[in-house]
């Protein structure tokens, strides 16, 4: 018989003795049941949200999270309102600033939950299934299940609320970071915001004026917020892309089982704490997901790519710090910063920080060669987007673009890009590539 903890191998003992006093048994069991009832949710999905953003909230408030003052409210909006203006200066692309604002981290917690729960529900569901599945396996002898099946339900019900907390501790610990909307590259709402909270963190220990700072960061929030608002295709291409990519996540079993070795289920608390993490989740590499996630780095960093061009091209003249503050937002993704935390975290996926600066010289190349409105003209659709290779080599990329009919390059935006049921007209559309 396979040794369990707390057990020995005589096959005659007790197959519950694992759980020691059958009336502190019993007490654990109604602290579970607690649990699972405070957990209930009208969502759907294996995960409480709404537990999850109360885990999320209270771990900023546990740090500090003062309310927005009305000084501050104005400092941001204004900041915003000014950035926008300078931007008019060096993009085509319109505002996309309609009522900017100024959050606490409760209030960025509050705003974003709706886009995490649609990156994060691609892989919840299995990761619920295995991890409750391997609680109730490892932790009883196969005797007992067969008598235990309320128990295992149970136990699956649990695998959700780890789940739950890990996703709500890890926005929690990214809101205490973040400095606006945008920080990890992905649309999490809809509306502009800074958090002077945030800035202050931002601020802290570097001997830059925090007006400019504030400004500085303002034009990086307009500048994606001109692109997810007035480039149609974006917002739907980045997150299929993360949806896709999530798809082919599992849960490292033997991971799981090596961690639950050992573990004493009579005590919640050490369940929630060995089982926290993103390192249990394994991506299968299949070819499907291995493009998922090039389309996704590529887009993310031709994104970061372009907000870097044209914030730092609106900020030169006006910000002296431009420059040391630039490199610091390299270097702060270089070394992990929030976005490469959450995603490893919460979708299992590290992104390479290294395409960012190849693709912010590509934008630069094609403002020197096209000039702002044939660089900005190529967000008009996803087949004249450049591919991972033209990050590598900007020149051939702005060689092959000579090929085009480049009157294309300089027209108005069209219509809102087709969805992914709209694939084939996508395709016949994207053949003029092809065709060159």
């Amino acid at each position: 018989m396979t040794d369990l903890p707390g057990r020995g191998n005589d096959p005659n003992e007790d197959p519950f003795a694992i759980f020691g006093n059958p009336q502190q048994f019993a007490a654990v069991m109604r602290q579970i049941a607690d649990m699972l009832s405070a957990a209930a949710s009208s969502d759907a999905g294996p995960v409480n949200w709404e537990m999850a953003k109360n885990i999320a909230r209270h771990a900023v408030v546990a740090g500090g999270d003062p309310s927005v003052m009305e000084g501050e409210r104005r400092q941001i909006v204004d900041a915003l309102n000014l950035a926008d203006l300078w931007l008019n200066e060096v993009t085509v692309l319109p505002s996309g600033l309609v009522n900017p604002q100024a959050w606490s981290r409760s209030e960025w917690i509050e705003r974003t939950i709706p886009v995490w729960k649609q990156l994060c529900e691609p892989i919840t569901s299995q990761m619920v299934e295995t991890m409750g599945g391997t609680l109730s396996a490892a932790g009883l002898p196969p005797e007992a299940q067969a008598m235990a099946g309320p128990l295992i339900g149970m136990l699956k019900q649990m695998g959700g609320i780890l789940v739950t907390q890990q996703i709500g501790h890890a926005i929690g610990t990214l809101a205490r970071e973040v400095v606006g909307s945008t920080d990890i590259g992905l649309p999490l709402s809809d509306t502009a915001a800074l958090l002077p909270a945030g800035i202050a963190e931002f601020s802290r220990g570097l001997e830059i004026p925090t007006e400019e700072i504030r400004l500085y960061l303002a034009l990086r929030e307009a500048a994606h917020h001109r692109l997810f608002q007035h480039v149609p295709w974006l917002r739907a291409h980045l997150l299929g892309a993360v949806e896709e990519y999530a798809r082919g996540i599992t849960v490292d079993v033997a991971a799981l089982e090596e961690k639950i070795r050992g573990l004493d289920l009579s005590d919640p608390a050490q369940l929630q704490r060995v089982l926290g993490g993103g390192e249990l989740l394994k991506p299968e590499e299949t070819e499907r997901q291995k493009a998922a996630l090039a389309r996704l780095e590529t887009t993310l960093a031709l994104v970061e790519g372009w907000v870097d061009t044209v914030v730092n091209t609106a900020a030169q003249g006006r910000l002296p710090s431009v420059a040391a503050l630039a490199e610091m937002l390299r270097r702060r993704r270089a070394t992990g910063g929030p976005a490469e935390r959450t995603f490893a975290t919460l979708v299992g996926l590290e992104l390479r920080p290294r395409r960012l600066r190849e693709a912010a010289a590509l934008w630069k190349a094609l403002d020197d060669a096209r000039g702002t409105e044939g660089r900005d003209a190529v967000w008009n659709h996803p087949d004249l987007m450049p591919s991972a290779d033209d990050l590598a080599d900007p020149q051939a990329f702005l060689r092959g673009e000579t090929e085009f009919d480049l009157s294309r390059l300089t027209e108005e935006p069209g219509p809102a890009e087709p969805t992914e049921e709209d694939g084939d007209q996508k395709g016949d559309q994207g053949g003029d590539r092809d065709r060159g």
